[in-house]
């Protein structure tokens, strides 16, 4: 308090993370919603990334235990709640330096009938072996909709953010998991005007969001981190032109955001009704994470529902 009185200025202190620290559950104390639970299960991050702080703020990869897992969404269930979203700093991580993986954490949540969906949260591309995709799909309840973090599709760029992986790896990854799941959406974050980026280079990008047809892209300006090595680089792209490729590539990548949506339309799916609106309609989304309003519903419940048009970003069912 008399550092803050003397120099003006928000301090913060908090404690170094250690290598091999534990990841200690807090418990769950609050059922605000009845319908879909959010339930941590990672923390920490050994990637190293340029433009990103999380390693030094958060520490490193370390995972909950399985029978905490177990005791979590028993209590969860116990509440009404009947789908289970798994994330994590690096989600993909999850049982690093042992003999479990992600699926052995998708296969725990399962195990609890009451649980009807599983759903996960973003995912790194090179922590999904092939090996862990034939685990997750044996997975019933598990939806088949993946939120894979590409950050950009220009191999150049992607060696200067210091990410892990190729285009060509990536969109292999894509296709993988396409196959193994029926119905399956693939949705990203995409930066743009990260240091080095020139409109070439944005081109490249925006022609593999394009061959990918991910259902939903996450799109932002590259945003400087102070102690980052991204913050360090030259050839720092201006505000302009990262705000002229923000409205670019979502104008490009919401044309097949829309043909997804009707693509939908005439098909009978179940939905998880999680609100009911002001006008007395009814919201949800359905396994592959396509958002619909009805004019009927239960909300916490899973209803088959016939999809009959398109309306904005959503669609209508009956």
């Amino acid at each position: 308090m008399n550092e803050y009185f003397s120099n003006e200025c928000r301090t913060l202190y908090m404690e170094q993370h250690k290598s091999g620290e534990p990841l200690v559950s807090s418990g769950i104390s609050n059922f605000s919603e009845r319908t879909r639970a959010i339930l941590k299960i990672q923390d920490g991050c050994d990637r190293f990334c340029s433009y990103c702080i999380i390693p030094k703020a958060r520490g490193r990869v370390r995972w909950k235990p399985i029978e905490d897992i177990k005791n979590e969404v028993k209590a969860l269930t116990d509440n009404g709640f009947c789908e289970i979203v798994l994330v994590g700093i690096n989600l993909s991580a999850y049982g690093k330096g042992s003999d479990l993986d992600l699926a052995d954490a998708i296969l725990a949540v399962s195990e609890n009938r009451n649980v009807r969906r599983i759903r996960l949260g973003s995912l790194e591309p090179d922590h999904i072996t092939d090996e862990l995709i034939e685990k997750m799909a044996k997975c019933k309840k598990l939806c088949p909709q993946f939120h894979i973090s590409l950050q950009s599709g220009c191999d150049k760029i992607l060696k200067k953010m210091n990410r892990h992986y190729t285009s060509d790896e990536y969109f292999s990854l894509c296709e993988k998991l396409r196959k193994e799941f029926k119905d399956c959406t693939l949705t990203t974050d995409i930066m743009v005007g990260f240091p080095f980026e020139d409109d070439d280079d944005f081109q490249v990008t925006k022609a593999f969001a394009q061959k990918v047809g991910f259902e939903k892209i996450h799109i932002f300006p590259y945003s400087r981190r102070s102690g980052t090595v991204a913050d360090r680089m030259e050839c720092q792209v201006e505000k302009s032109v990262k705000t002229q490729r923000v409205n670019e590539l979502s104008e490009a990548t919401d044309k097949i955001r829309k043909e997804f949506l009707n693509k939908q339309v005439g098909k009978t799916l179940s939905v998880l009704v999680e609100e009911k609106q002001k006008d007395g309609a009814y919201f949800g989304y359905t396994a592959n994470y396509t958002p619909v309003k009805l004019n009927f519903g239960q909300v916490g419940k899973i209803q088959d529902v016939k999809i009959i048009t398109v309306e904005d970003d959503f669609c209508v069912g009956e």
